[in-house]
């Protein structure tokens, strides 16, 4: 079994593929449990370390000849990670069609020509939802997104949903919370804040929090996504359904609930360097984001979220060996 996974350079990206081959293997279509004899990464950039028993492949997801060449005969599943976030989708308009949209479609397209139908996991967004909404999103609620990147994502999820009636892959989308807490530096997510405000004070840092101390946020830790998306790529197909699109279990917390979680575990001093400088623009994206779900679907086919905020900041502080 072969395994292509578009933005391998990133941190989720890498995060997956490390988690793949420490496991070495994956359930098929059939059921069974099969050797994966080959991970390929994709992404216009590397880090400079890399793993050895990992292939990768430098290049723009809109090369519709070089998706051709690493979907080969052997890929029975693609994780495709790859996007122009948030911020960086609505600030560029062709940047986020081209990559999110078209690039999408293009890989898509590199998997229905194959005679192989590979499963195809898409990272889709809680921010295909941006109007009308009611205070808690269940999975009857229809995404209407008020931004560039939700609507890019919600298109994706709708091709996923014809390819798979067609027989062209095997597609599930999973709209994912918000990341956190996300390691390295921030990105353009207008949501990298969530991160930021946990990761930067930890590292004795400053970190300026653009939001009030009331929003809310719907949060996963990197390793329960990680988790969502290889157990979304073992289930059986029957197990979705006509319906590909699933919005996954998360934690919902305020700025000020993570702070003082953080003030817990690390000391009022480690939290004190939360800075709150609101910005107007980022605000109103994260108010036009819902806060809360109820995610009986995902629940029933085995999804999890964490146990909570503070559960989530420990288990970053052991996973980057934090001393405090």
């Amino acid at each position: 079994m072969q395994v292509l996974v578009t933005g391998g350079g990133g941190f989720l990206g890498g995060r997956l593929a490390r988690e793949l081959l420490r496991r070495g293997c994956l359930t098929d279509a059939a059921g069974k449990t099969v050797e994966i004899s080959r991970i390929t990464l994709l992404d216009i950039n590397f880090p400079e370390r890399k793993e050895q028993a990992l292939t990768y492949v430098q290049g723009d997801l809109t090369d519709a000849r070089l998706l051709e060449e690493i979907v080969g005969e052997e890929t029975a599943a693609v994780f495709h990670l790859a996007s122009v976030v948030s911020g960086g989708a609505e600030a560029d308009f062709e940047l986020g069609m081209r990559v999110n949209l078209d690039g999408t479609r293009a890989l898509m397209d590199a998997c229905r020509k194959r005679a192989r139908t590979p499963r195809f996991v898409f990272s889709s967004s809680v921010a295909a939802f941006g109007h009308g909404f009611p205070p808690v999103v269940d999975d009857r609620v229809v995404a209407l997104p008020l931004n560039s990147y939700g609507a890019q994502k919600v298109c994706c999820e709708y091709l996923i949903n014809d390819y798979s009636r067609r027989g062209f892959l095997d597609g599930r989308a999973l709209r994912l919370p918000t990341i956190v807490v996300r390691p390295g530096k921030p990105n353009l997510a207008k949501s990298s804040y969530a991160s930021g405000i946990i990761r930067e004070p930890l590292n004795g840092v400053a970190a300026r929090c653009p939001v009030s101390r009331d929003t809310g946020i719907w949060i996963l830790s990197p390793g329960k996504v990680v988790d969502a998306l290889i157990h979304a790529c073992e289930l059986p197909a029957a197990a979705w359904g006509v319906n590909r699109v699933l919005n996954l279990p998360g934690t919902t917390v305020t700025a000020g609930e993570a702070v003082d979680a953080l003030a817990r575990i690390a000391g009022p001093a480690v939290a004190g360097l939360v800075e709150w400088q609101p910005d107007a623009d980022i605000q109103a994206f994260i108010d036009s984001l819902p806060v809360r779900f109820r995610t009986e679907r995902a629940e029933s086919l085995g999804f999890v979220a964490d146990a909570g905020i503070e559960s989530i900041i420990r288990d970053y502080i052991a996973d980057q060996a934090i001393r405090l």
